[in-house]
């Protein structure tokens, strides 16, 4: 089917969604749309995922929306069967990288920071945002809702709303943790959200899904085809640590510890990921040391395997370089201080060099798991060394991991970096200035730089130019100017020059 939606990458007031094209992602019930628009039914009241599976209203009784916001603050309930929650992430609201436009930039800066708290260093308050922002609150909120249609407190109600819903649907965890998980300040003013907006109770929520009354954390996450699991799952097993990641190919599975910063406090667990290709979908089960941090968990596992990449976008714009390229994802990583350290490692040595001393360093300073995992996933021991463990580590000990001098320094510059905060490395952090930070300490260039960026900050418009391998794939490796003519092809690729990087070494 070759249905086109006017889907706005580059957000906008003026937008408007073409309701024929919609109408016909809807009656096919297209994956490739999930998240880039919902529908809202007015016989019905309730907005929906153009992939539910109820029965296709009629058009006339159809109106379209490109953010849940949007439908929400139009006095659209989310459809309890498909789940709006659940949809890959808008690229309306992922398009901060691509945009040009000063205003458009702070108003997708801002919803960046109302949808993830969990990143934000201050308070989430709309005030609070437009100071870290340099505006005024008053521009902020005409900027935001002229960009996005909708005003900032509603965008970020519907976010905390739908990640409760999530939460009370597929665990049993109490409503108390839920709420305050999702971001509320006290369960009365959650209760009332929730009966205001949706005309639900956390009981009447919660007899909607099947979440089982046992321990198990168990979610689903979507994402839009087409999606190239397999390559994914290689370029993971090619590079996972023992003790610290599982892959299994056959299987399509990944599993991973991971240690997660909340609340003042560090949470330790592991994460179990299997692909299901034909549902376009992800079954994770989360380890229930977790629980107290599951939106960042989810969250983390949405970065790790790329679910909220907009493969249409990415397939037009490589096209002309590989035209095969729509499937193609971006791995991320399970922290961004462990990437940045596996980065450093892997300067100037190969890869399965590079893997020997990250293994080592994992098993000299990594820490045991707490807990122990299931028996499946019984190999998963240890969490990757912390920026502490890396500097009171000493140069001997380093050294006889065969970690030389230069590579020492750096690793010993970035971990504090870190520490003392002049280094952001999540996803969402503007990239500009960490690549600067980066670039500032002793040992790391551009290479390493753009690598750190392309897969812990997720800034799809990171570029390796130096990178031999590139060359190589671009017929570059005789030519004398070959990292400027990669630079000059790779133009046709912006802003997913990092997911051409990532295709070009799929093709050696």
């Amino acid at each position: 089917m070759s249905t086109t939606v006017a889907a706005p990458h580059t957000p906008s007031s003026a937008t408007v969604l073409e309701d024929a094209g919609c109408y016909r992602a809807l009656q096919a019930r297209d994956a490739r749309f999930d998240g880039q628009f919902f529908t809202a039914v007015t016989s019905t009241g309730v907005y929906c995922r153009p992939v539910c599976k109820v029965r296709t209203p009629k058009l006339a009784n159809c109106r379209f929306f490109t953010l849940a916001a949007q439908a929400e603050a139009a006095g659209f309930r989310p459809c309890l069967r498909c789940r709006p929650e659940l949809a890959p992430a808008s690229s309306a609201e992922r398009a901060v990288w691509s945009v040009q436009d000063a205003s458009q930039l702070l108003a997708l800066q801002a919803a960046q920071w109302l949808a993830r708290p969990a990143y934000a260093s201050a308070s989430t308050s709309i005030p609070d945002i437009a100071k870290a922002l340099g505006v005024s609150e008053r521009h902020l909120r005409r900027i935001f809702q002229s960009t996005l249609g909708v005003a900032p407190q509603q965008y970020q109600l519907t976010h905390k709303l739908l990640s409760a819903k999530q939460l009370l649907t597929d665990t049993q965890l109490p409503v108390a943790e839920v709420a305050a998980m999702s971001g509320f300040a006290s369960v009365r003013t959650f209760n009332a959200a929730l009966q205001q907006h949706y005309q639900l109770t956390p009981t009447q929520v919660r007899a909607s899904g099947r979440s089982s009354p046992s321990t198990a954390l168990q979610f689903t996450l979507y994402y839009r085809p087409p999606y190239d699991v397999d390559t994914l799952l290689s370029f993971f097993a090619q590079r996972a640590l023992a003790g610290v990641e599982k892959v299994d190919t056959a299987q399509r599975s990944l599993a991973r510890t991971l240690r997660i910063a909340h609340g003042g406090s560090h949470y330790c667990g592991w994460v179990h990921c299997r692909f299901e290709p034909e549902q376009c979908r992800v079954r994770v089960q989360v380890a229930p040391t977790l629980a107290p941090c599951l939106p960042q968990v989810l969250t983390t596992v949405r970065a790790l395997l790329d679910l909220d990449a907009d493969p249409q976008a990415i397939g037009t714009a490589l096209a002309a370089t590989w035209p095969d390229a729509g499937g193609v994802r971006v791995p991320g990583c399970g922290d961004g201080f462990e990437l940045a350290v596996r980065a450093v490692l892997g300067q100037q040595i190969t890869v399965a060099a590079a893997h020997t001393i990250a293994q080592r360093l994992v098993a000299a300073l990594g820490t045991p798991l707490p807990v122990p995992p299931p028996p499946v996933l019984s190999t998963l021991q240890h969490l990757f060394p912390t920026p502490e463990q890396l500097l009171t580590a000493s140069d001997d000990t380093l050294g006889q991991m065969g970690i030389v001098r230069q590579r020492q320094k750096a690793l010993r510059a970035l971990a504090q970096a870190c520490l003392d905060g002049s280094l952001a490395l999540h996803p969402g952090a503007a990239p500009e200035p960490s690549l600067a930070a980066l670039q500032a300490l002793p040992g790391i260039g551009p290479w390493t730089a753009n690598y750190i960026a392309m897969r812990a900050l997720r800034w799809p418009d990171a570029f390796v130019a130096g990178d031999v391998a590139l060359h190589n794939a671009l017929g570059l490796r005789q030519h004398p100017q070959a990292a400027r003519e990669a630079e000059a092809i790779a133009q046709a690729w912006r802003p997913w020059r990092s997911y051409g990087v990532i295709r070009a070494w799929q093709s050696l």
